[in-house]
């Protein structure tokens, strides 16, 4: 049993005794093991990566994530500790939640290659805009999150870093990023009546799972409090360079307006698909080496997205 697999055997006694050890699934950002009860309940234990999200942040997403389920939205539904509690702490280790399983895979393995269909982005769409209709609609007592804002996007110390300072970009590239900053930054703030709310904030393809009931959404951990439109261009972020991108967005916006009642203009969808660009940009630049060339993949999707919002 490895060091790891151990922590997380203890970390999981206060839900009960696993069955068996617990399997590491992945190690990314959260740590996350496929656990088996001795109840016989499948989870997932997420240990969560120290200095991302406090105690309170991460009770928070439990909590709405929690009430969300009840409402009926499909997403996580964390589980309680025997003693009631939702998380775990101890000296030392990283914060513990438990969620339960869910028998689910991502969209994007539908199609092998292709990835899913556009038309899928309609229930997707309409899935978005589910989420934030009963996010309005629950109680939000007790939930803080952290904020994706003008300052926290495109400010001088943007939440996930910043991104004019990719290494892969060139000079010039980096003064069409800077002079792109101030471009969004006007738009944003030019914005009438914007739909400020909480959102998923990372609603990529590996977080939009397809099971035998539907779609599900799942990995809160990046949630907060946003121009709900910012999901929007989270979801089509990964299809920029399909042949079909317009069908994506076609039927994204489809759902989504059928689903919350709203009228999307194309500008600002235009807008929030480069402001996902261009954190991304930013946040590759703490997680690879200075000299990884997939700095370079992001580099140049924000520089393509950059382009296309300044013609």
């Amino acid at each position: 049993m490895t060091e790891l697999t151990a922590l997380a055997t203890e970390l999981c006694t206060p839900w009960g005794a696993p069955g068996s050890p617990p399997k590491l699934v992945v190690n990314r950002e959260n740590a996350v093991f496929d656990v088996r009860l001795e109840t016989g309940e499948r989870a997932a234990l997420r240990l969560h990566r120290a200095g991302y999200q406090t105690a309170d942040s991460i009770l928070s997403e439990l909590r709405w994530t929690e009430r969300l389920a009840s409402a009926g939205f499909p997403c996580p539904v964390p589980l309680r500790t025997q003693e009631g509690e939702l998380l775990v702490q101890r000296d030392g280790a990283p914060i513990a939640s438990l969620i339960r399983w869910i028998d689910a895979v991502p969209i994007a393995d539908l199609n092998d290659e292709e990835g899913p269909d556009p038309e899928l982005y309609h229930t997707v769409g309409a899935l978005i805009g589910t989420l934030h209709n009963k996010t309005d609609q629950i109680e939000l007592t007790g939930i803080s999150r952290p904020a994706w804002s003008r300052e926290t996007l495109l400010g001088e110390r943007p939440a996930w870093g910043r991104f004019w300072e990719n290494p892969a970009l060139s000079n010039s590239q980096k003064d069409l990023l800077i002079k792109t900053r101030h471009a969004a930054d006007d738009a944003l703030k030019e914005m009438a009546a914007p739909d400020i709310g909480l959102i998923h904030a990372d609603l990529l393809q590996e977080n939009i799972l397809q099971g035998d009931g539907g779609l599900w959404l799942i990995d809160f951990d990046d949630a907060g409090v946003g121009n709900r439109l910012y999901d929007l261009g989270t979801a089509l972020i990964q299809h920029i360079y399909d042949a079909r991108y317009d069908g994506f967005v076609d039927a994204l916006l489809s759902g989504y307006e059928d689903s919350r009642g709203v009228t999307v203009k194309a500008g600002d969808l235009k807008l929030f698909v480069l402001l996902r660009g261009l954190a991304s940009c930013g946040w590759i630049i703490s997680r690879a080496a200075h000299d990884d060339p997939i700095h370079r993949v992001y580099a140049d999707r924000a520089v393509k997205l950059s382009m296309d919002f300044q013609s």
